[in-house]
């Protein structure tokens, strides 16, 4: 038997756990056992963006149109393998359902890991469908394993703003980022200011004092003061809190010193997000990673992308733990209640959820 947990699609609260019997493995195939993943709000975000055109629900269905199984990251081991190369106890990282166990199709296969072809999976984002073997992978660090299921996808998110900005023409002076206590807006303040920009993050008056002490923000402002900020140089806007009221104001207060409007995700995810009529300055753009990555990867000689934000994401997992400290949770009705205080955004901004069964 495995347990997988499920959601209603249009109601991220409503939740529940399914048991199903294990079928006998077919060829090619192979089965993971869950060993644990982490819990944000990108999670959540994932949920949010679920139906098109992300398509997050499809990577793993629920069992019936109306449900849906939440994607997360984090770490498995082989149980059962019919599939060349992959081998019984063999451990990776990748992207999994809220459940005991996944049943894969590896395809592909390299003693770096390997591709999932499950035939619901094709035609999506194959950054998503890729499981690295852990003892193979330049950014696994042992030791480091909870660092790197809260941080690992979000760092190179981060990175990947980061690097967008700045290989734009002209790349930015300043960048106002919403939501700044989240995860990944740390990452991407991380990377811009190694980068030499300056950092204004935007967020709630519970979360200011954790933003302030990060030291990844040059500047710290509360929603409703977008009127006490000054700007300063080309700037560019990082929207993760999605709120198109917020957004009007930092364009309006901006004026013609925005170059760049990003749309990363929306940790208000039950605000409205239809965009406002008549914004000053430059349109916003949702920014899609696996795409980006995808097209600056075409751009780089082979290799050089997984080689620079590799490096940097290695070196990223200490540094983390100056803002984070992960919390382990076990068991079924511990990741229900994680699940449901992450959609309320009431998890405390320096704590990790960190989920196991």
């Amino acid at each position: 038997m495995s347990k997988q947990h499920e959601i209603t699609k249009s109601d991220l609260r409503q939740t529940n756990w399914q048991e199903a019997d294990l079928p006998a493995l077919a060829d090619g195939d192979a089965r993971l056992s869950i060993d644990a993943f982490a819990l944000t709000a990108n999670n959540v975000t994932y949920a949010a963006f679920g139906g098109p055109p992300m398509h997050y629900w499809n990577f793993f269905p629920g069992s019936a149109d109306t449900m849906g199984r939440v994607p997360v990251w984090g770490f498995a081991t082989v149980t059962e393998s019919k599939a060349d190369g992959v081998s019984v106890g063999q451990r990776m990282y990748g992207y999994f359902p809220i459940s005991e166990t996944l049943t894969v199709t590896p395809s592909k296969t390299t003693p770096r890991g390997f591709f999932d072809a499950a035939p619901h999976r094709q035609g999506l984002a194959p950054i998503y469908n890729f499981y690295s073997y852990i003892d193979t992978d330049p950014a696994y660090v042992e030791g480091t394993e909870p660092e790197q299921m809260l941080f690992r996808p979000l760092y190179l998110t981060g990175w990947m703003i980061c690097d967008s900005l700045m290989e734009g023409d002209p790349a930015p002076d300043a960048a106002i980022i919403s939501s700044a206590s989240s995860k990944t807006a740390i990452a991407a303040a991380h990377s811009l200011k190694r980068r030499g920009v300056k950092t204004i993050g935007f967020t709630s008056p519970r979360n200011t004092s954790f933003v302030q002490e990060t030291g990844l923000y040059d500047e710290v402002f509360e929603y409703d003061r977008v009127s006490d900020y000054v700007p300063t140089g080309k700037t560019a806007y990082v929207d993760f809190v999605g709120r198109p009221e917020f957004t009007k104001a930092v364009h309006e207060k901006c004026g013609d010193t925005l170059i760049r409007s990003l749309i990363i995700g929306a940790t208000d995810w039950e605000d409205e997000r239809a965009p406002v009529e008549g914004l000053t300055g430059p349109a916003p753009e949702f920014f899609f990673v696996p795409d980006y990555a995808a097209n600056r990867a075409k751009q780089l000689p082979a290799g050089e992308l997984d080689r620079r934000t590799g490096a940097d994401l290695v070196d990223f997992y200490p540094v983390s733990r100056n803002f984070v400290t992960p919390k382990v949770l076990v068991g079924t009705e511990a990741i229900t209640q994680a699940w449901l205080d992450t959609v309320d955004a009431s998890i405390p901004a320096d704590q990790g959820l960190i989920c196991k069964f």
